[in-house]
């Protein structure tokens, strides 16, 4: 299947259902929908655009562009999804390195757009979305003449349909290549855990990015028939107006989101039963907070785990598996992050690729059909992350006996002091159980005797309070001195524009002008 696919079938189910609507309420039905991407496709065929070529779209999160990404894979072309906080220099980057040759863009980028167009001589189209510009046609007029008829070319499963940059916290953004069939198995596992009645219309809010994971949840949505609401942006009062007002049943927020709206002063005060199932990702999230989540929001909270090698369901944690027997599971099971889909085969793997026992840590390896066709133009890195067919993740794990499966850190965040390992996120899981905390990161700095110590930068929730050595104090009493922060520094944290903690900056601040970097 293609992205088109679930677009269509959702047509078939629901043609005059609502399927993409603004936070005022303005829709845009499924019909419409399906006409619009039908003759975007038939423009770009007409100039001249083939299948396999590259396009993409600029813009903040708005039914009309997220409607455009349908028109590109509709003609054959892979969507490269551009986050719109990036900033001049990274998109220059991935509009060069990644072929773009087709760019929609909403007219507050206009003068990006005009500063770029120099630097991109691949481009070959430039339409602005909402209105004309003197050098650039608006959507409207770009598209008129173009025929509403499914140009119903040929596609394989193989064919790459989503050219997905990486999230850039250890350099460059990457294009992981997601084909067709990579998208299929993950709606199919989406779907699979994420369950309905036949007849139910899911009623997705879509606040984080589109161009993240939000916008891939998206087609599970479209296929049921259900209704996807989309707002510009996280706004936490707007988000718990629409939960309530719109009969949200399912939403996803990495945990830095969450974590603000557990402070905001209405949130014990609102309706969340129509929730099913409130997805946290992208991200660990705190134990304590995650109990105050499912106090507050009630048995709705969902974990997914994957990365964009192998998208949001290597493992999945479901609603009833958080609250058994309506309680909140043992801190333990909640530590961790789900058990494996189905369409994955999953292994924890040692440097020397030979399974560890379980309980043991080691690698989380995947291999199935939900894996990336590769890294686009780069076979080196591809080489390095598939190994003999398995997808080296980065992050290191545990697989209990049961079969859960608990990250412990990622690889490259490892922390070597005086020749022990200390994973960061054990660290940060108990600095951030302290009530004054909003966020944390723990890293290694350079040690003259230990090679690196650990210390760890702490942003305050609203009006928190907190010492450093309380903080420290609280680490020593649950995991002893070696893993416990040397030191305690509190100022905001560097956050990617996918919101994720840029450990990478971090540590580059304290290990500048080192020779070695641990």
């Amino acid at each position: 299947m293609a992205l088109i696919d679930y677009l269509d079938r959702g047509t078939l189910r629901n043609p005059q259902g609502e399927c993409l609507v603004s936070a005022d309420g303005e829709a845009m039905r499924f019909a419409e929908v399906r006409e619009l991407s039908c003759r975007i496709a038939n423009k770009l065929i007409s100039l001249g655009f083939a299948p396999g070529e590259v396009g993409s779209v600029l813009a903040f999160n708005d039914c009309t562009a997220f409607a455009c990404t349908f028109g590109l894979s509709r003609a054959g072309l892979a969507w490269l999804p551009a986050n719109p906080r990036n900033s001049e220099d990274d998109s220059q980057y991935l509009f060069d390195f990644m072929d773009c040759r087709v760019l929609f863009f909403q007219s507050g980028f206009a003068p990006l757009i005009r500063s770029l167009k120099p630097q991109l001589p691949g481009v070959r189209e430039y339409v602005c979305l909402d209105e004309p510009l003197d050098d650039m046609p608006s959507l409207t007029q770009w598209l008129e003449g173009a025929e509403a008829t499914d140009p119903d070319l040929p596609r394989s499963p193989d064919d790459v349909v989503i050219l997905f940059p990486t999230g850039g916290t250890t350099g460059r953004s990457k294009g992981v290549q997601m084909t067709g069939r990579v998208i299929h198995n993950f709606v199919a596992a989406y779907c699979t855990t994420m369950c309905y009645d036949q007849a139910e219309q899911p009623v997705n809010m879509a606040a984080a990015p589109l161009t993240h994971a939000a916008g891939i949840i998206s087609y599970a949505t479209m296929l049921r028939g259900g209704r996807t609401i989309i707002l510009p942006k996280p706004d936490v009062g707007l988000m718990l107006d629409i939960i309530e007002r719109q009969q949200v049943t399912e939403f996803f927020l990495p945990p830095t989101v969450i974590y603000r709206m557990l402070e905001h002063p209405d949130v014990e005060s609102r309706d969340y039963r129509s929730l099913k199932y409130f997805v946290y990702a992208a991200a660990p999230m705190s134990v304590e907070k995650l109990k105050r989540a499912l106090s507050v929001f009630g048995p709705c909270m969902t974990q997914m785990y994957g990365q964009a090698e192998c998208p949001a369901l290597i493992a999945f944690f479901s609603p009833q598996e958080h609250m058994p027997g309506g309680q909140p599971a043992p801190d333990s099971r909640l530590a961790a992050c789900g058990f494996p889909t189905p369409f994955l085969e999953v292994r924890i793997l040692d440097e020397d690729g030979a399974e560890v026992p379980a309980g043991e840590k080691g690698e989380i390896c995947v291999r199935g059909d939900m894996v990336m066709a590769g890294y686009y133009k780069q076979p080196d890195k591809t080489a390095e992350t598939i190994v003999d067919g398995w997808l080296h993740t980065g992050d290191i794990g545990v697989q209990d006996a049961d079969g859960w499966l608990r990250i412990v850190d990622r690889k490259k965040d490892m922390i070597i002091t005086g020749g022990l390992n200390v994973y960061p996120q054990e660290v940060e899981q108990v600095i951030w159980g302290h009530a004054a905390v909003e966020d944390c990161a723990v890293i290694g700095v350079p040690h003259e005797d230990w090679g690196e110590q650990v210390v760890a930068v702490v942003e305050l929730a609203p009006g928190g309070s907190v010492e450093a050595d309380e903080l420290i104090t609280l680490c020593k009493q649950a995991l002893g001195s070696v893993k416990s922060p040397k030191s305690v520094e509190f100022r905001s944290l560097p956050r990617s524009p996918n919101g994720k903690v840029l450990k990478r900056d971090l540590r580059d601040e304290y290990w500048a002008g080192q020779d070695k970097k641990i």
